[in-house]
C-alpha cells in the first residue's frame, strides 16, 4: 500500500494544521489510521427520493431532487432571509437560509438538476427547509457518498468551528481516494471463508460509504468479529505464554493432611461444582506451571471449604499457604472459619491485621520465616515489606477486584520461593554453589470473588485466567424468600419482624445512607435507628448498630454482640455487604432498596440464608421509582440466580460501570459491544481458541496475517491502531 496509514493526519489533502489540531484535541485523531477508524454513530437512510406533493407535516428528514427555479431576499427583524423556489414535477417548495446568502447565491445555479437533504417545515401553506444539504445530482452519482449517510461522533467546538458531518465525510472520502480503499487483510482466509465475512478493504468501504442497509450489516459484523478476535487472541497468548514461561511450583502428591480432613472432619458432603473445582485446581498444581485461576462462586455457595483444601495440598508438599481478604472484618471471618477446620488437623494459622498488637505481629513474622506457621491469613498488612514467608505455595486472594494489580504483585514478588534448578538438593557440596543453582518460583494463585461476572465480561475481562466456576448450593439451603414492599407497608413489615424474633431469629436492617442528604428524599442511618428502637423498646429487644464512620473497635464489639445473639436486629450501612456470617440472621430489610446496584442487592441478600431456617429479603423503596429501578427490583424478586442478576446488571450499566475504571480499559472497544454482541464474542473466542490449539506459535503460512497484526500490537496501545 503506498500510503503509510500512521502518516498524521495534517497531511491529508482538506485537513490542513488548524483542523488538525482540532481533531486531535476533540477525538484524538493523529493518523490517517485514527480517522480511518472513527466508527460511525448511526446511519440516516438516503435510499429514498421524495416527491414534493408526498411530503408529510412531520418536520421529517426527506431528500428530494428538483431544479431551482428562482431567488429572493425577504426581510425579517434582522437582516434579510435568502429564499430559492425549488421545484419537481409534483409540486414547489422553499429552500432558506438565514446566514451566507452571498455564497450560497453564487454557487448554485438556477434550472440545475439538485438533490436536497434536510428537515421540512409547513409554513404559510408552502413547504420549506431551512439550511438544506445541497449538492448536484451529477456529483452525488460520482463520489463515495453512500444511500446510507454515515453520522460520525462530533463535538460542541467542532461544529463551531465549521467541521459539520459532511466536512467529516469529505475528508473520510479523500482518505479512501488516497489509499485506493486498499487495506491489509488481518484475518486468515479459512476464517473469512467459513464465516462469509467480507474482506478488510470492503468491510470498512462499506462501514464508512454503505451501499446497501445488508452491507452495512455485513461491514459491521466483520470489524466487530475482529476487534474482539484480536482481544481474545491477546488474552489466550497472555495464558499460554505465562503457563510456559512462568513455572510453578510442582505439588507431588495429596497426602495426610487433605486425605484426613475428606474421610474424617468434612462437615458436610461436598457438591459436584466444589468436586468439578477442587479437580481443577489439583491438576494446576501438579503441573510444571503456575496456577492463576478466578474462582467465581455465588454467596453461599461454598468456596471457603475448597480454598482451605486446596491450601491442605500446599501444606502436604510443605508449603506454607495464605489467604489475603480487603477487609478487617472480612479476614477476621475467614480466620475463624479455618480455625475451626485447623483444629482437628492440629495447624499452625494465625490472624495479620492492621490491628495486629506489635508483639503478637513480632512472633507472626518470626514464626513464618523459620516455617513453623503454615497458614496465614490477613488484610493488606501481608504485603508489608516485614512480612516474609519460608516457602509460600499458594496465595489465595478474595474479592481481588478490591486489590490494585500493583498490591497483587507485590504479594507475587515478595513471597516468590527459592528452589533448586536441578530439583536435586545433593547436587551442591558448598552453600556458595547451592545459592548460585537456585531459581525464584512464585507461587500459585487462587482468585476468588463472589460477585458473579457475566459470561462476556469475564472473557474479556479475566480472559487471560484460567476461570471455575461453582454454580450450585450445597444441599439443604432453602431459597431465599425475597419481596419488594412500599414504605405504606411499614408497620406489617414491623409485625413480620417480630414474628420472626418471637421464633428466635435475628435481623439486618440495611440503609444506604449515614447522613441526611437534602438533595435526596431518603431516610437516613440515625432516623432509621430511632424509629427501630421506638418499635422494638429494651427490655425486650436488644439492638447493634455499625456503620463506617466508626472506630475499628467498636464496631467489631457491635459485631460480635450481633453474632453472639445478645441482640436481635443490627442496623447497619452497606459494610455488612461482605463480612458477616450469622446462620440465625434470616431476614434482610434493605431500606431504600431503589437506590443500591443489583450486585449489591445480591450480596446484602446473601448475608442471610445460611441456617437451615428459611430466610427472607425485604425491598423497601418509596412509591417513585424509575425504569432501572423497577427492573432492578422485579430482578431480585424473579431470581436467586447470581449470574443472571449479573447479566442483567450488565445490560443496565454497562461494562465500565460493573469493572471500575481500574479494569475497563480493555472494553473501551471502538465498534463492538460487549453485551449486544456477546454471541460475536464467543464466536471469536472460539476462534481463537482454535487457531492457538493447532498452532500456539502462530508460525504456519495460513496463519501469516494473524502474527503480522499481532507483532503490529506491541507497537501501539489502541487496539484499532494495529488492526488495519
Amino acid at each position: 500500500m503506498s500510503v503509510n496509514l500512521q502518516t498524521p493526519i495534517d497531511y491529508l489533502k482538506g485537513v490542513g494544521p488548524n483542523r488538525a489540531d482540532l481533531l486531535r484535541s476533540e477525538l484524538g485523531i493523529k493518523t490517517y489510521q485514527d480517522l480511518l477508524n472513527l466508527f460511525p454513530n448511526r446511519y440516516i437512510d438516503r435510499t429514498r427520493y421524495y416527491k414534493i406533493n408526498e411530503l408529510h407535516r412531520n418536520n421529517a428528514e426527506v431528500q428530494v431532487i428538483g431544479t431551482i427555479i428562482g431567488f429572493r431576499e425577504v426581510a425579517q427583524k434582522r437582516g434579510k432571509r435568502l429564499v430559492a423556489d425549488f421545484k419537481d414535477n409534483t409540486g414547489m417548495m422553499e429552500l432558506v437560509w438565514f446566514r451566507g446568502q452571498k455564497w450560497i447565491r453564487e454557487s448554485l445555479k438556477i434550472g440545475k438538476p439538485y438533490v436536497i437533504f434536510g428537515r421540512t417545515n409547513w409554513f404559510n401553506g408552502r413547504y420549506s427547509m431551512p439550511h438544506p444539504e445541497i449538492e448536484l445530482q451529477s456529483e452525488q452519482d460520482s463520489n463515495l457518498r453512500s444511500a446510507m449517510q454515515a453520522i460520525y461522533p462530533s463535538t460542541e467546538k467542532l461544529s463551531n468551528k465549521g467541521i459539520t458531518n459532511k466536512v467529516v465525510s469529505k475528508i473520510m472520502q479523500q482518505l479512501f481516494l488516497e489509499t485506493k480503499g486498499a487495506f491489509f487483510e488481518t484475518l486468515p482466509k479459512e476464517t473469512i471463508n467459513d464465516l462469509k465475512l467480507l474482506s478488510k478493504s470492503e468491510a470498512l468501504l462499506n462501514v464508512h460509504f454503505p451501499k446497501s442497509p445488508e452491507l452495512l450489516a455485513r461491514a459491521q459484523f466483520r470489524l466487530k468479529y475482529e476487534e474482539l478476535f484480536y482481544i481474545q487472541l491477546q488474552l489466550i497468548l497472555k495464558n499460554l505464554i505465562h503457563k510456559s514461561k512462568i513455572k510453578g511450583l510442582k505439588f507431588n502428591k495429596v497426602g495426610t493432611y487433605f486425605n484426613t480432613f475428606f474421610k474424617d472432619h468434612l462437615p458436610f458432603e461436598l457438591t459436584n461444582a466444589q468436586k468439578r473445582v477442587l479437580k481443577e485446581i489439583r491438576a494446576d498444581l501438579g503441573s510444571n506451571a503456575q496456577m492463576s485461576r478466578l474462582l467465581q462462586g455465588d454467596v453461599g455457595s461454598g468456596k471457603t471449604i475448597v480454598a482451605f483444601m486446596s491450601m491442605l495440598m500446599g501444606l502436604d508438599n510443605d508449603f506454607q499457604c495464605c489467604l489475603m481478604a480487603p477487609t478487617e472484618i472480612l479476614s477476621v471471618q475467614h480466620y475463624n472459619g479455618l480455625l475451626e477446620l485447623c483444629k482437628p488437623l492440629n495447624i499452625k494459622i494465625s490472624l495479620l491485621t492492621g490491628s495486629t498488637k506489635t508483639s503478637k505481629r513480632k512472633k507472626i513474622h518470626e514464626n513464618l520465616e523459620n516455617g513453623n506457621l503454615q497458614i496465614l491469613v490477613g488484610t493488606h498488612a501481608l504485603l508489608e515489606d516485614k512480612v516474609k514467608f519460608q516457602n509460600l505455595g499458594l496465595a489465595i486472594i478474595d474479592e481481588q477486584h478490591r486489590f490494585g494489580v500493583a498490591q497483587r504483585k507485590k504479594l507475587w514478588d515478595k513471597t516468590s520461593v527459592q528452589i533448586l534448578k536441578n530439583d536435586d538438593e545433593n547436587s551442591s557440596s558448598n552453600s556458595a554453589s547451592y545459592a548460585s543453582s537456585k531459581k525464584i518460583v512464585p507461587p500459585h494463585i487462587l482468585v476468588m470473588t463472589a460477585t458473579p461476572i457475566p459470561r462476556t465480561l469475564a472473557m474479556s475481562v479475566y480472559g487471560d485466567l484460567d476461570i471455575s466456576v461453582i454454580d450450585e448450593l450445597p444441599a439443604g439451603r432453602k431459597a431465599i424468600k425475597t419481596v419488594h414492599r412500599y414504605d405504606s407497608n411499614r408497620l406489617k413489615v414491623f409485625k413480620f419482624m417480630k414474628d420472626e424474633i418471637a421464633k428466635g431469629r435475628q435481623i439486618y436492617v440495611v440503609y444506604p445512607l449515614i447522613q441526611e442528604s437534602e438533595h435526596m428524599d431518603y431516610k437516613d442511618l440515625m432516623d432509621g435507628y430511632e424509629s427501630i428502637v421506638r418499635e422494638f423498646p429494651q427490655p425486650n429487644y436488644q439492638i447493634s448498630i455499625v456503620h463506617g464512620k466508626m472506630k475499628p473497635a467498636d464496631k467489631e464489639f457491635e459485631m460480635q454482640r450481633f453474632v453472639k445473639g445478645e441482640t436481635q436486629i443490627m442496623v447497619a450501612t452497606t459494610v455488612i455487604e461482605v463480612g458477616v456470617n450469622v446462620p440465625n440472621a434470616s431476614v434482610m430489610v434493605i431500606e431504600s432498596a431503589e437506590r443500591f446496584g443489583l450486585s449489591q442487592l445480591h450480596q446484602l441478600r446473601g448475608r442471610v440464608g445460611r441456617g437451615a431456617e428459611q430466610s427472607y429479603c425485604i425491598l423497601m423503596t418509596s412509591h417513585k421509582l424509575g425504569e432501572n429501578s423497577k427492573t432492578r427490583l422485579e430482578t431480585m424478586v424473579r431470581s436467586s440466580d447470581g449470574f443472571e442478576i449479573a447479566e442483567v446488571d450488565l445490560k443496565l450499566r454497562g461494562p465500565g460501570d460493573i469493572m471500575g475504571t481500574q479494569q475497563s480499559g480493555v472494553l473501551n472497544l471502538r465498534i463492538a459491544d460487549v453485551v449486544k454482541d456477546k454471541d460475536i464474542l464467543q464466536e471469536a473466542r472460539y476462534q481463537a481458541k482454535k487457531i492457538l490449539g493447532t498452532d500456539p506459535a502462530l508460525s504456519l503460512p495460513q496463519h501469516q496475517a494473524i502474527l503480522n497484526t499481532y507483532r503490529e500490537m506491541s507497537k501501539y496501545k489502541n487496539i484499532w491502531n494495529y488492526i488495519s
